[in-house]
């Protein structure tokens, strides 16, 4: 049977292979979803920028493998498709990762998603992956096709990426910054546009006509509609409470989020030391809040929202910075109360605020480690810089949400230098992750970044 579970793997025949990364839409306000796959060596990471396939780069020149764009079928199912020739792989790579990304939502919106691989020739099914335990994921690692005593074989993986795609091909080594750091921003075809030199937007090849059977292990043979028919996918299988202290009301509006953003409540502040568990009391208006984040001394710290029973909900902020005073954001859901985990060491202290109190990105902004910003103007460019850490080393990203508490990446990199990216319409909340000091400026043009989705 050529549908296996997470975890599982089938051997392969190794003849040229298309790849579907299907789900059904939910209407022109579902998340996008996007396919790519990434060349990893034994080393387990990419050699180059060359060896991820995806909407800005569509192509792998030296193994042959494409991205042939999108198909739509009936009721709703759409399917990008890939082209692997296991053939044509260069010897030097041992693995070929098949992923997916989430625009504009998370995977656990997205419904009916699967992987599943069909000869190039035949039609016929070789694997088939239904992932079934998405949540807030907005990027998935689906399965990887691999080498093994001289063939080839699938996994199932379905490993997800709240951080989107950056963030998953930066695990394998990725990073599209590496060039643009040396490069002026204003120069003429600098890097951190993703296209080709001669392309002003990506060509995609067509949509094979071929598609997989109706289901997993129907004799019929396949349909000739560009897109997969549905398939019918076998289902698988002691805190410290704290008592806040109220402070000083917010000091008015410092930007122009709209109000259904968050709510307008008092500072509320929150000490202690090491690893511990706020319980807040607080049932606040769903919505953002913002979070200060200060900490004593070396160490890493990490502070998560909790579910009612008290396990690992959504990420507030993580560092490892020394003597950190930084700012986090949190989506509550305004039914429950608010609870909150410090771990690190030493004393620490979080205050809990409204986002209307955050400063604005309409003009130059400067920050040293973790920050969130407003946005509420047009799409526009942005340079963004980096100094990085005492060793110019260290990890800058900036990911834009939109209320409701969907978001995505819109630049990133490690270690020092520059580069270009681009942000949606507002409003948005522009949260900074940092190891150091960055700035970022609005550039007039705006789009042309390195992850930057065409025509979105």
């Amino acid at each position: 049977m050529t549908q296996i579970i997470k975890g599982g793997n089938l051997p392969l025949s190794g003849e040229p292979m298309r790849v579907a990364v299907v789900r059904r839409s939910g209407g022109p306000e579902a998340p996008k979803v996007d396919a790519a796959a990434l060349l990893v060596d034994a080393d387990g990471k990419v050699r180059g920028r060359g060896d991820l396939v995806f909407y800005n780069q569509p192509e792998h020149a030296g193994s042959g493998i494409r991205l042939l764009g999108e198909a739509q079928g009936e009721g709703g199912v759409v399917a990008d498709w890939l082209e692997i020739a296991p053939g044509r792989i260069e010897a030097s790579v041992e693995r070929v990762v098949v992923a997916a990304s989430c625009d504009g939502g998370t995977f656990g919106e997205v419904e009916d998603l699967y992987v599943r691989a069909v000869s190039a020739t035949t039609g016929a099914q070789l694997a088939l992956y239904a992932v079934e335990d998405a949540t807030t994921e907005t990027a998935i690692l689906l399965g990887e096709f691999y080498r093994r005593n001289g063939g080839w074989k699938f996994r199932a993986v379905g490993q997800g990426y709240d951080s989107g795609l950056p963030a998953l091909a930066a695990d394998f080594g990725f990073s599209p910054s590496e060039e643009e750091g040396e490069r002026e921003e204003d120069e003429p075809g600098a890097a951190g546009d993703g296209l080709s030199p001669a392309a002003g937007t990506v060509q995609y090849a067509p949509a094979p006509a071929l598609a997989p059977a109706s289901a997993p292990c129907a004799p019929a043979p396949a349909p000739t509609s560009y897109a997969p028919a549905p398939v019918a996918v076998e289902k698988t299988g002691a805190p410290v409470p704290y008592s806040g202290s109220p402070q000083p009301a917010a000091p008015g509006r410092l930007n122009d989020l709209p109000r259904e953003f968050g709510p307008e409540f008092a500072y509320f502040e929150y000490q202690g030391e090491g690893k511990e568990d706020v319980e807040t009391g607080l049932t606040l208006p769903r919505g953002f809040l913002a979070v200060d984040v200060m900490k004593k001394g070396a160490g890493y710290l990490d502070v998560v929202t909790l579910t009612v029973r008290k396990r690992r909900w959504r990420q507030v902020m993580r560092s490892g910075m020394d003597d950190l005073r930084g700012v986090g954001v949190l989506h509550h859901d305004g039914q429950s109360p608010l609870r909150l985990r410090v771990d690190t060491r030493g004393r620490w202290m979080i205050r809990l605020r409204p986002v209307s109190t955050l400063r604005s990105f309409d003009g130059p902004v400067e920050g040293y480690g973790p920050d969130v910003l407003a946005y509420t103007g047009d799409e526009t460019g942005v340079r963004f810089r980096f100094e990085g850490d005492e060793d110019k080393k260290g990890y800058f990203g900036v990911a834009a949400h939109r209320k409701g508490g969907h978001w995505e990446y819109r630049f990133s990199r490690r270690d020092r230098g520059r580069g270009k990216g681009d942000l949606p319409r507002g409003p948005r909340l522009l949260v900074v992750e940092a190891d150091g000091a960055w700035s970022m400026e609005p550039r007039s043009g705006g789009g042309g970044g390195f992850w930057s989705r065409p025509g979105r």
